[in-house]
């Protein structure tokens, strides 16, 4: 079969005239094929003269015809293009390990169920545009159905753009040199306070925000929600789910069970310093023990585990060190973990978890459990119609009040020095 490649441009007589020829040797011979170019005359880079014998008021004609239907279909096609209203999701540090693990869980419909197509922007300020180009490419590749379209960014004049969801993974104040706390908390309370003004002029004021990460993650989702001001505190969360997931196997290794057969473990506190893990809900599912009963009974953790004092000392000790052994060891959180937990956190957000379903996340919770205002700290939330709301349905005795107010300590520190005061913090403490 022949083709006939025909190309011009759309007011040209000329290309008219060959327009009409092809046409008709597409009519008469069978096995030819004709596809036409047709470029809009401010488009056309050449200038051609050719001799025709075609009459001008036909070429003319055709001329215009073909002027009048490409702009029409130029125009038919922005129409399409603009009744598309893609969801739009940000991810910072998107060279991040977690990213990989992220994307091809992140962008479907057992996350987002009531949304039709994503756009995907990936913003990296200290990794290279040629690996986000890769990224993107392999993002294309999966061939993902709700994918729209993927942008990359390795500055911050667009971030953060029209967003709906951001999900910030940045850990990278891990490379800045030395073992400075100071340091680090002051690099990081300058890119939060930026990203926290940029969300307030440019995001959507409905936008979900997540802070994720090893280090800092209260401090860096208060330090969103203070430069933020037009947008509704409870639009920001930190995750505490890989605390959740730790305390979770620990049980789970003790009493012989999957580690998705223990539920509503609690962490209060200071994500990434004083935390406590509470079982005062936890219930545990299958334990072979002298009361059974079907898949879906299940009973309180702390009736099953006598042991008080492991509860209290060893326990909580050892979901530390679990903490700590991953900081050491990358000063980052576990990619795969850290993946997991925001999508638990979306989906409950989304209504796809159950309305019952306690999980723990760093809010801004002014005046809950007799804490101070301005403080983000990881409290039991449940999500329902798209909010979330603080559980109290549960005990905070005087133990626990003593842990919450120590982790509020640390954390007014840390904002202290971010702030700026943080020599007149020192000072006072010296004398």
């Amino acid at each position: 079969m022949a083709k006939f490649v025909l190309s011009g441009q759309t007011d040209c007589p000329h290309y008219a005239k060959a327009e009409l020829l092809a046409d008709s040797l597409q009519r008469s011979l069978p096995n030819f094929r004709i596809q036409k170019i047709s470029i809009l005359p401010h488009e056309w880079k050449e200038y051609y003269s050719i001799t025709s014998d075609m009459g001008t008021d036909m070429m003319l004609s055709v001329a215009a015809e073909n002027l009048e239907t490409n702009v029409n279909l130029i125009a038919e096609e922005q129409y399409r293009v603009s009744l598309i209203k893609p969801l739009h999701i940000w991810i910072s540090s998107a060279l991040s390990p977690t990213c990989s693990f992220l994307i091809p869980n992140l962008l479907s419909a057992e996350v987002f169920p009531h949304v039709s197509t994503i756009s995907l922007h990936l913003l990296d300020l200290e990794g290279d545009e040629e690996g986000l180009q890769w990224l993107k490419m392999e993002t294309e590749d999966l061939a993902l159905h709700l994918l729209h379209q993927v942008t990359i960014h390795t500055d911050l004049e667009q971030a953060f753009q029209e967003a709906d969801v951001i999900l910030l993974l940045d850990e990278w104040w891990c490379d800045v040199t030395g073992n400075d706390e100071d340091m680090k908390i002051k690099v990081i309370s300058d890119r939060y306070r930026e990203y926290g003004r940029l969300i307030d002029t440019r995001a959507k004021k409905d936008v979900k925000v997540i802070v994720s990460g090893d280090s800092f993650v209260n401090l860096r989702c208060s330090l969103l929600v203070d430069n933020a001001q037009s947008i509704d505190s409870h639009q920001f969360v930190t995750l505490a789910t890989q605390l959740e997931n730790e305390a979770k196997a620990i049980i789970a290794k003790k009493l012989r069970v999957k580690t998705s057969d223990v539920t509503n473990v609690i962490v209060w506190g200071n994500i990434s310093g004083s935390f406590y893990i509470d079982l005062q809900r936890a219930r545990v599912f299958n334990y072979d023990g002298a009361i059974k009963g079907p898949a879906f009974f299940s009973q309180p953790a702390r009736k099953i585990l006598h042991e008080r004092k492991w509860l209290e000392t060893d326990f909580q000790d050892l979901v530390r060190r679990q903490r700590a052994a991953v900081a050491s060891k990358t000063c980052r959180a576990a990619a795969m973990s850290l993946a997991n937990g925001i999508l638990a956190i979306l989906k409950a957000w989304n209504g796809i978890r159950g309305p019952d379903e306690v999980l723990s996340v760093g809010v801004l919770c002014p005046g809950d459990y007799d804490l101070p205002d301005g403080i983000v700290l990881s409290v039991p939330v449940t999500f329902a119609d798209g909010k979330w709301s603080a559980l109290f349905d549960v005990t905070v005795g005087g133990k626990l009040k003593e842990r919450l107010q120590l982790s509020a300590s640390e954390l007014r520190q840390e904002k202290e020095f971010a702030s700026g005061n943080y020599m007149i913090l020192k000072n006072e403490e010296d004398n």
